[in-house]
């Protein structure tokens, strides 16, 4: 579903800089993986590129067998409007429209008739129970209730990948669980591909397998077994061994 193949990035200026070098992953359908990493290894750099928000110096990436940095401009924006999803730390909601017309919104680009706008509208509102609060504006809600809106934003149009950037960064512990259980269910029942960058262990632990990245570097990877619980226990191992800063990773939530 997604592969890349010797992805690096530098940024050039008056001192060049090595954001990634050589990234090598591959995630398969379905597929829910994790990306944890110190401040400034390279995570939200390799996000940006997956999600064609950045291009790489050199590398190929791949989301099922087409490279989206080889597309033209409107065939880009019609690539990433149905193959991809994305669910952003701070939501990125309009706060001008109803949480109805936020979830719509990429189904109107589509130019989408109104009347099964409203269906698909009401029924992911069904599935991830915020049909309460469907006609409300985005600051009459509580931030838990605004991340299920961006997923369900994401989620409209049925993308092959969903891409989330720390979904859990500014949510209380309650929320975060009720989330990162609504992300693991979509992905367990419409088999859709996630990728997330987290700093959160516990958010982390809910994926099937967990990639770290160091100094713009693959530095390994871990597999969830049968127990979550001893899979959070193997990343804050993990974590602890790479060391790094202590806000480098959100603290633990049990």
């Amino acid at each position: 579903m997604l592969r890349l193949s010797k992805v690096s990035k530098i940024y050039e200026g008056k001192i060049a800089y090595r954001a990634l070098t050589d990234i090598n992953l591959e995630i398969d359908r379905g597929e829910f993986v994790a990306i944890m990493g110190p401040s400034g290894s390279g995570k939200t750099t390799l996000l940006n590129i997956i999600s064609t928000n950045d291009a790489p110096t050199t590398g190929q990436v791949e989301v099922e067998g087409e490279n989206p940095h080889n597309l033209k401009k409107n065939a880009l924006a019609k690539f990433r409007r149905n193959k991809l999803g994305f669910v952003f730390q701070d939501f990125n909601l309009l706060h001008t429209l109803t949480v109805e017309e936020n979830i719509v919104l990429p189904l109107t680009l589509e130019g989408t008739k109104v009347k099964d706008m409203k269906q698909k509208a009401d029924e992911i509102a069904k599935v991830l129970g915020i049909e309460a609060i469907m006609e409300k504006r985005t600051y009459e809600i509580s931030g838990g209730q605004m991340q299920r809106v961006a997923i369900a934003r994401a989620m409209i149009h049925q993308p092959k990948l969903l891409l989330a950037d720390e979904p859990t960064g500014n949510l209380d512990s309650k929320a975060s669980k009720d989330v990162m259980n609504l992300l693991s269910t979509i992905n367990k029942q419409e088999h859709t591909s996630l990728l997330m960058v987290t700093h959160d262990p516990q958010a982390a632990s809910y994926s099937d397998r967990v990639i770290f990245i160091q100094d713009g570097k693959l530095h390994s990877e871990i597999h969830c077994g049968e127990s979550r619980q001893a899979f959070f226990q193997k990343i804050i191992d993990m974590l602890s061994l790479m060391g790094g800063e202590g806000d480098d990773f959100s603290s633990v939530r049990i």
